[in-house]
């Protein structure tokens, strides 16, 4: 059985974070584990409160994982501080971590701050760097490349920009366009689209959480970055057609439709 490691923040209504990378991983009949980075209050209307773990105590976690049952792929998720992200940087290098799938949570998606800004530059400086494929969402990549992103010439000019960066493959989310839900793939020096209709469904709190999990699981079954995304987005789209409906905010997937 496969083993993927996901390193989040908790999401307590459970659509969202760990959460939701636990129940992704379960559908992939691969075995999940956590570090978890941050508890957070909220459901899905919002955020209403995060309490940071130390970064010793994830430091610690983290040694208790690869220590013991080493992980096929990692996916990191909410990692709020800059001490924060260097003790997985540093942690990741030392046990020589692969197949790494960052998604970097800035905020989320009912709009709340996630990520201290002095945090911003470490994650880009020591995170990025190290990962197989890196998943930022538009206002993320706006973050990320400095310029506003409303087309889909931005996202490629932003993808340039980020890969140039980092020295890793960039797959920048187009959700947040109004004209499509396309997604690119930047790797290697090449532009690759992944083309899907936008799923008629409000209820989209943990996507991106889901997104890059599923990728995790891809890539640690062998994948390809470019097939496991594919099947990625093809595993997230049955969970949005799937119609699950809870909360008064935007609710969460059916990360089980396919069980």
């Amino acid at each position: 059985m496969k083993k993927i490691l996901t390193i989040a923040g908790s999401d307590c209504s459970g659509g969202a974070g760990i959460q939701a990378d636990i129940k992704t991983i379960t559908a992939h009949k691969m075995y999940a584990m956590s570090a978890i980075t941050a508890l957070t209050a909220q459901n899905t209307t919002g955020v209403y409160g995060v309490l940071e773990a130390t970064p010793e105590f994830v430091g610690q976690q983290l040694d208790c994982i690869f220590s013991d049952i080493r992980p096929d792929a990692v996916k990191i998720g909410m990692v709020s501080n800059a001490n924060i992200i260097g003790i997985i940087a540093d942690k990741l290098l030392e046990y020589k971590a692969e197949n790494i799938v960052v998604d970097p949570v800035m905020v989320s998606t009912s709009g709340s701050e996630l990520l201290n800004e002095d945090a911003v530059e470490t994650l880009i400086s020591r995170l990025l760097p190290i990962a197989a494929v890196i998943t930022p969402n538009i206002p993320e990549a706006e973050s990320l490349c400095g310029f506003a992103i409303k087309t889909k010439e931005d996202m490629l000019r932003s993808a340039e920009k980020i890969s140039a960066q980092v020295k890793q493959s960039v797959l920048i989310k187009g959700g947040h366009l109004d004209s499509s839900a396309n997604d690119l793939l930047f790797t290697d020096g090449k532009a690759y689209w992944f083309e899907s209709p936008r799923v008629d469904n409000p209820n989209t709190h943990g996507t991106g959480c889901t997104l890059s999990s599923a990728i995790a699981c891809n890539l640690a079954a062998g994948y390809s970055v470019a097939e496991s995304i594919k099947n990625a987005k093809a595993y997230i789209t049955g969970a949005l057609k799937a119609g699950l409906d809870l909360g008064k905010g935007s609710g969460p997937l059916n990360h089980c439709f396919n069980l």
